[in-house]
């Protein structure tokens, strides 16, 4: 890895694009220590054990514990990015149009997630701002007021939408996937402050037991080296499909292989399911004054807790769902067969068009019910082990953060090996 990292650095575009994207990480990070104006920052630290606060403050790279103007991170884009694509499946005709009319069509859905983007970031800036400052002893918003939580929320909405353009100058000028890049620096960026919170939690105050809580922190490190090379294995295992051309020369190579990945879906399923966590938790923030105590809040305050047990197994079987509504979104089986079938390709003893896609999604469901089920498992048992071993909520989320790290590292490996195989043939052609 090391030395392909070195040899692409050599090249002019290949280094450019490095240099974008780490400048681009870099005015992010800058951006998450800019507090808001007129916020107590300090009582923000009050809802550290906070569900909401605890993946909010995950993705967004710390930017919520400082309550900064990248506070609300991606997740608004995130949150619209689900609503559009649930709305292509039959259910608006127009976006079901738009999805099939290639690039002009996917630019007109991208202006509506824009624009819807605009609007969950602004209700979800009020939404936090109100409800943390309803809890906060301290008093998180200093002069609190319709004007105050309107300028607050203006603010979070132009730092969401930064954030959002950064992450797309990052897929056009940089590498790897802008949004995912982001998520993926802001974890990274944490983790000093996580083992911090961690050696003051099990081993600083341990006392009589400091050699429990070693024993139980090198217990630990093994345990996250078994996961990394776990999704390493899960997210580059893949099932080849056998593929036959009736169209080519007899001379040459007449089959190839279609591969489908066991997780086709990626790291998307985890980020969708999050998002889709924090919202109703972001909207019951606007009840929390007057109805914080009443039977129906304090229900739906468990169901979406990823904490609590009913919140868990919630987070774990949107995972579970998104990991096959993104997989069929990203791999299509009706496209594929069109595809091979105006290419004059097929797949042995399996009929060409329907019966191809009948295939396909059939070995499909199958490769996504495995990797659904990893994906549940990884993010879910470090939430388990939180919960029964008293652990930071760092480690909590330690599955879903380690699910996004290897993941984008990985594409942005394969993007970068492919930047350079791009080269060498045009080296050979020059």
């Amino acid at each position: 890895m090391f030395k392909m990292l070195s040899s692409a650095l050599k090249e002019k575009d290949i280094r450019n694009k490095i240099l974008f994207t780490l400048g681009v990480l870099i005015i992010f990070r800058l951006g998450t220590h800019i507090t808001v104006p007129g916020v107590n920052a300090k009582a923000i630290s009050e809802f550290s054990d906070s569900g909401i606060f605890s993946m909010l403050n995950t993705f967004g790279g710390g930017a919520l514990s400082q309550y900064s103007i990248f506070a609300m991170g991606v997740s608004p884009y995130i949150t619209s990015s689900i609503v559009v694509q649930l709305l292509q499946m039959d259910i608006v005709p127009k976006f079901v149009e738009w999805s099939k009319q290639g690039e002009v069509g996917r630019k007109k859905l991208n202006q509506v997630t824009r624009y819807l983007t605009i609007i969950m970031a602004f209700v979800q800036s009020i939404g936090i701002s109100y409800g943390f400052n309803a809890l906060s002893g301290m008093g998180l918003i200093k002069n609190p007021g319709a004007s105050t939580y309107l300028s607050i929320a203006l603010i979070l909405t132009a730092g969401t939408m930064l954030v959002m353009w950064m992450g797309e100058q990052i897929t056009v000028k940089g590498f790897g996937n802008g949004v995912s890049m982001i998520i993926f620096s802001g974890i990274v960026a944490r983790v000093p402050a996580d083992v911090m919170d961690y050696y003051n939690a099990q081993i600083r105050n341990a006392g009589p037991d400091l050699w429990k809580a070693i024993l139980f922190t090198l217990a630990l490190i093994v345990a996250i080296i078994a996961v990394v090379i776990l999704v390493v294995y899960f997210e580059t295992a893949k099932r080849k499909i056998k593929i036959s051309y009736s169209k080519r020369a007899a001379a040459s190579d007449q089959s190839t292989f279609l591969p489908l990945k066991i997780n086709s879906a990626g790291v998307i399923p985890v980020i969708f399911a999050s998002s889709f966590i924090v919202t109703p938790q972001t909207i019951m923030g606007f009840f929390r004054g007057t109805q914080g105590d009443t039977q129906w809040f304090q229900i739906l305050s468990n169901v979406f807790d990823y904490q609590k047990p009913i919140g868990a197994a919630l987070y774990t079987l949107l995972i579970v769902v998104f990991t096959f509504f993104y997989a069929f979104i990203q791999v299509n089986p009706e496209k594929v067969a069109e595809n091979l079938q105006k290419q004059g390709g097929y797949i042995p003893s399996v009929r060409p068009g329907k019966g191809t896609e009948d295939y396909i999604s059939s070995v499909l469901m199958r490769l996504s019910t495995v990797g659904a089920v990893y994906l549940g498992l990884i993010a879910l048992l470090p939430i388990v082990a939180g919960i029964l071993w008293n652990l930071p909520q760092s480690i909590g989320l330690g599955g879903t953060s380690l699910l996004i790290v290897v993941g984008v590292a990985l594409e942005s490996t394969r993007q970068l090996e492919g930047q350079m195989i791009k080269r060498s043939y045009l080296g050979f052609i020059q």
